[in-house]
């Protein structure tokens, strides 16, 4: 039973005995759960990251598969990749002597991502599974004016959401705002929370704060992936990280943002949390991409969902 003294997510996730925190939507976007695993950890659960890459993986040793589509990845891994966010990921969690796997999901469609789910849970023996967005495109259902970038978020909800024996499904975002950039309308995602409370699937939100040892150790490992790549830095963690330290407004941390302008606020420092079952049951085109097998089948699915619409819901800007 939740109480007011603890997050609704938090409460779940503390009965469990061994999660997955899992990047929804690639990149960065584990470092969304860098925080959550730390504070569960603390609290002695058995936690296990795992992202959605955007690397290059097939190209890596043989003995890195769990499965065709799953690969563990740890700071030795060996790859002609530059950009791969999960070693770096693990080459942070070794300078702090934590535990250093971080497993790595193919981008491919949902079948064989569940596949690779289901391989690695059972692997694990995993009995919750948190999916973690950087931003909160992965809330958008499907008929709003702008969806941000849903290819990935999308596979991974419905790849999680074809899993009934895990008992725990839950989402998490962090980054209100940053999907700006991508044309998402905030206020339309505040209106499907919403509606995800009311059907009972909304579990609330609560703050990252920067002064706990979670927030400080997050900060850090933000910093040290810009380090990793300063052609490259992550929109959506420098602009958390700068709404953590206190900043607000245009703030500027690569050129990747110059030809745009960023609301960094404290809004982005909060957690939204629902339930995976009530988010895949409000998407209104999930069940098209049931049987894709690669990203740009999920993409085309989409994209024809999309065109099939009579009209769209639009952008509403913030009242007050």
């Amino acid at each position: 039973m939740p109480t007011l003294f603890e997050p609704p997510l938090l409460t779940r996730l503390k009965a469990a005995d061994r999660i997955l925190i899992a990047g929804a939507g690639g990149g960065f976007d584990i470092y969304a759960g860098l925080p959550i695993a730390l504070a569960l950890r603390a609290a002695g659960k058995e936690v296990h990251l795992a992202n959605l890459s955007f690397s290059h993986l097939y190209g890596l040793d043989a003995e890195v598969w769990l499965e065709p589509e799953v690969a563990r990845i740890t700071p030795d891994t060996r790859s002609a990749e530059r950009y791969f966010p999960e070693r770096t990921l693990a080459r942070w969690l070794r300078l702090h002597r934590m535990p250093e796997t971080v497993w790595a999901f193919a981008s491919v469609g949902v079948r064989p991502l569940r596949k690779a789910y289901r391989a690695l849970t059972s692997h694990l023996g995993i009995d919750a599974i948190l999916l973690v967005d950087g931003g909160t495109d992965i809330l958008m259902r499907g008929d709003e004016a702008g969806l941000g970038t849903p290819e990935e978020d999308m596979a991974s909800l419905a790849a999680v959401a074809g899993l009934p024996g895990i008992p725990e499904r839950l989402v998490a975002c962090l980054g209100f705002g940053v999907d700006a950039y991508h044309g998402v309308s905030h206020t339309l995602v505040l209106e499907n929370l919403a509606a995800l409370d009311r059907a009972g699937g909304y579990l609330g939100a609560f703050s990252l704060p920067r002064d706990s040892r979670e927030g400080r150790l997050y900060l850090d490992a933000v910093e040290h992936a810009r380090d990793a790549f300063p052609e490259h830095p992550s929109i959506v963690h420098g602009s958390v990280a700068a709404a953590l330290e206190g900043r607000f407004g245009d703030v500027r941390f690569t050129d990747r943002t110059r030809n745009s302008e960023l609301f960094v606020n404290p809004l982005m420092t909060l957690y939204f949390t629902v339930t995976v079952e009530a988010l895949a049951a409000r998407n209104l085109y999930l069940r098209r991409i049931e049987e894709t097998h690669l990203m740009r089948q999920v993409s085309s699915a989409i994209e024809e969902f999309r065109d099939s619409l009579p009209g769209r819901r639009p952008p509403r800007m913030f009242p007050h």
